[in-house]
């Protein structure tokens, strides 16, 4: 499977869980042992999926090797969910797909605001951010996580090469122990410091 295939499933999975949110919930803030960078506040659901669609958003400009500056670093400044979050995130969502199908060189360079990096290591990184992403997203919502096998194993590939060396740099915390046997998506969670039995 391909970074890009691997891309719209993850995106795909995510649109699915943000399509499943009910109206109260939006405000609400994350639980205790949610995944996330952030420290210094508790984001609340809104947050966390309006970082998802802005980050969507710059999909199509990276991968046609523009940067920021080229594309304007306030071109997705402000609300971008709007008074119907799951439209627009959808909407989004589909234009960062419609980009990852239309790439035909995986060896293009994409301008990061952190670095530049040929653009199937660019999928890598957020890849494993959409799926992953969807998934906790599904327990917090409380809807069972449904990420499709080929997305688990794709994510599988690109996530397990590099999780020590993401690591140290922050982006997964210490590794959870899980049986070696036990399912690759269990594999998975635990490999980037997730409980695979956590509920919020």
């Amino acid at each position: 499977m391909t970074e890009p295939e691997v891309f719209l499933l993850a995106d795909e999975a995510l649109v699915d869980v943000v399509n499943q949110i009910r109206d109260e919930q939006w405000s609400s803030e994350l639980p205790p042992g949610f995944l996330m960078m952030q420290r210094d506040r508790i984001p609340t659901l809104r947050e966390v999926v309006h970082y998802h669609a802005y980050d969507d958003a710059w999909v199509p400009d990276m991968l046609v090797g523009r940067t920021m500056d080229e594309a304007g670093r306030d071109k997705f400044d402000g609300d971008l969910l709007g008074a119907d979050p799951k439209a627009s995130f959808a909407a989004i969502a589909q234009q960062a797909c419609a980009a990852a199908r239309n790439l035909d060189d995986l060896d293009r360079v994409v301008h990061c605001s952190f670095g530049d990096f040929p653009a199937r290591e660019y999928f890598w990184q957020i890849n494993g951010f959409r799926g992953l992403r969807a998934h906790d997203l599904a327990r917090v919502i409380g809807i069972e996580p449904k990420l499709p096998d080929e997305l688990v194993q794709g994510m599988w590939d690109e996530i397990s090469p590099n999780t020590e060396e993401w690591r140290a740099i922050g982006v997964f915390p210490a590794a959870v122990p899980v049986a070696e046997d036990a399912p690759l998506l269990h594999r998975l969670l635990g490999l980037t410091g997730r409980d695979p039995a956590w509920r919020p």
